[in-house]
């Protein structure tokens, strides 16, 4: 069933900013607990009870009136999108556009560049995702962060994602110091579970943070004493080489309350006549997510549960990517996450959850 998303790829983001959510995301009806009549909270999610193992990864929810709509709609999880220590602007529109595709986003696909697709009106097996985590004022997030908290009843929990942001001339020392303050900031909101995005551009606009063992080891290290005990989600990237994974897994998994992945997965966004499709500088290669990405994102959780056991270690597994039916979700149980959560599928299917549950045993 086609339904309105939540988050209107028509309109700007800031349009999105004021007067979103849309569709069923704007009806006010809630879906609780007793209309489900699924009983108390019973599932783990690092030291927490909550009523379904299932949420919304940073991202689409960007914020407090998408996470209040997230949570009533039955999300348990909503993770209130990236954040940093300072004022960042959005990539000029449009950030959300449908992607050509038949079948999977395979690597070979993403190393030949891909085609938008404007006129599809259906629900897309594959968008980009083009926004460039733009964050407000930390005074103003702060804020509107601790409103959302506020919104989640019981068994549901608000998730903080946060960054450092990559500056002109940095070193190292300043990007690490960057995540440091953030991580401060997001603290002081009285958020019970942080992410930290370790999936954006590292210094020098060499990569992802996550591709940089050392820089990845030293963010979560200074990232934990800033915190204490407070839980932390580590967010990464696909990893094609599994050595490359199993010594980031080695040097974080005993830092690191859980890690989640995957991302978008990075391809050259052409328009019908083979030029770059969005506007602005930077922006000839576009993340990209969708059903078309779930195979990298399974892949990823099978990997990690490997890992996991064989350092023997306890974090719990968070599968991202491609979940757009219940199908999915239990696909990704089954491979071995403890916890599930859509971005693009929720966005399109606003009852995504209480399908899930509705299975649930």
């Amino acid at each position: 069933m086609l339904h309105t998303p939540f988050y209107d790829p028509e309109k700007t983001y800031e349009e999105n900013f004021e007067h979103g959510p849309f569709g069923a995301f704007a009806d006010g009806i809630k879906i609780s607990r007793a209309t489900l009549d699924i009983g108390e909270p019973r599932y783990n999610f690092m030291g927490f009870k909550i009523n379904s193992p299932f949420g919304i990864a940073a991202g689409p929810l960007i914020n407090g009136k998408f996470v209040k709509a997230a949570l009533d709609k039955g999300f348990d999880i909503p993770v209130y999108k990236t954040v940093r220590s300072a004022v960042f602007p959005c990539h000029p529109f449009p950030n959300v556009v449908p992607i050509r595709m038949n079948g999977d986003l395979t690597l070979e696909k993403m190393k030949q560049g891909v085609v938008v697709d404007k006129n599809n009106k259906e629900i897309p097996e594959l968008i980009t995702n083009s926004f460039g985590v733009p964050s407000r004022d930390p005074k103003v997030w702060q804020e509107d962060v601790k409103k959302s908290i506020s919104y989640a009843s019981a068994g549901q929990i608000v998730v903080l994602s946060f960054m450092g942001t990559v500056r002109k001339n940095q070193t190292e020392e300043e990007f690490v110091a960057d995540y440091i303050l953030v991580a401060k900031q997001a603290m002081q909101t009285g958020a019970k579970v942080l992410e930290v995005n370790l999936s954006c551009p590292n210094i020098g606009n060499e990569g992802l943070v996550c591709f940089n063992l050392n820089t990845t080891k030293r963010v979560c290290e200074e990232i934990r004493k800033e915190i204490g005990d407070t839980p932390l989600i580590a967010k990464i990237a696909y990893f094609s080489d599994e050595d490359s994974l199993k010594k980031l897994v080695k040097e974080i998994g005993n830092t690191v309350q859980a890690i989640s992945s995957i991302n978008t997965m990075p391809a050259v966004v052409l328009d019908e006549n083979g030029k770059q499709a969005l506007p602005g500088e930077g922006r000839l290669v576009s993340g990209l997510c969708g059903h078309a990405i779930k195979w990298a994102g399974l892949e990823m959780v099978q990997k990690l549960k490997k890992l996991r056991g064989e350092f023997k270690y306890s974090f719990q597994i968070i599968g991202v990517g491609g979940v757009t039916t219940a199908d999915d979700f239990f696909e990704y149980r089954k491979a071995g996450a403890d916890i599930v959560m859509s971005a693009t599928g929720a966005m399109w299917n606003p009852y995504l959850a209480r399908e899930i549950k509705e299975r649930l045993e």
